[in-house]
């Protein structure tokens, strides 16, 4: 912001990113209502905003003012069902690791987006710069996604497949309140 802006009391427009998206504002500091409000909500994205207010001690304009806010700045992605692949149709899932292109990511990542089945994509250090998690109905269609679909992309230099054999989602355990296992909080 420049002095001019500053002294008038005016806001710099943030300029949008190369994708389009407006950036986000910078994190806020949670304190332990929202944390608790996310691990509620972790657990169980359909809580209505009355029962997260009894649980948390506040009231319900509060609770859905802060879960508002949690999801304005980004906090809270979006809410969503946790599938059981193999139960879906989706039994074979790998984690795939790729050697990439210097300066390819993001070229990269919006073609894995396009994969079938692909559900989590991390850039990382290490041996290999990317690690892709994916879910197909068979080992047929594994293979499809990684020696045809993959290795069509000109930045990707080479793949790791590791099959998974059991996998396990972790559920969000349940803190025990201030004060003691299960006493409500009275510093609300």
């Amino acid at each position: 912001m420049t002095p001019e802006q500053m002294a008038d009391g005016q806001e710099s427009a943030v300029p949008p990113r190369p994708d389009g998206s407006v950036p986000l504002p910078p994190p806020r500091p949670l304190d332990t209502i929202d944390q608790d409000i996310l691990q509620m909500l972790q657990a169980d994205g359909r809580a209505s905003v009355r029962s997260v207010a009894e649980r948390v001690h506040v009231s319900r304009a509060n609770a859905y003012a802060r879960i508002n806010r949690l999801v304005e700045d980004g906090v809270i992605r979006g809410f969503g069902a946790r599938v059981d692949h193999e139960r879906a149709g989706h039994g074979t899932s790998a984690y795939i690791t790729l050697k990439i292109v210097q300066n390819s990511w993001r070229t990269v990542r919006e073609q894995l987006r396009q994969l079938p089945g692909a559900s989590h994509i991390a850039l990382v250090g290490g041996d290999f710069d990317v690690l892709l998690l994916v879910h197909t109905p068979d080992n047929r269609a594994l293979r499809e996604v990684v020696l045809t679909r993959l290795q069509a992309i000109p930045e990707v230099l080479s793949t790791r497949t590791l099959l998974v054999f059991e996998e396990e989602d972790l559920e969000p355990q349940t803190r025990p309140a201030p004060g003691g296992q299960g006493t409500p909080r009275q510093d609300a």
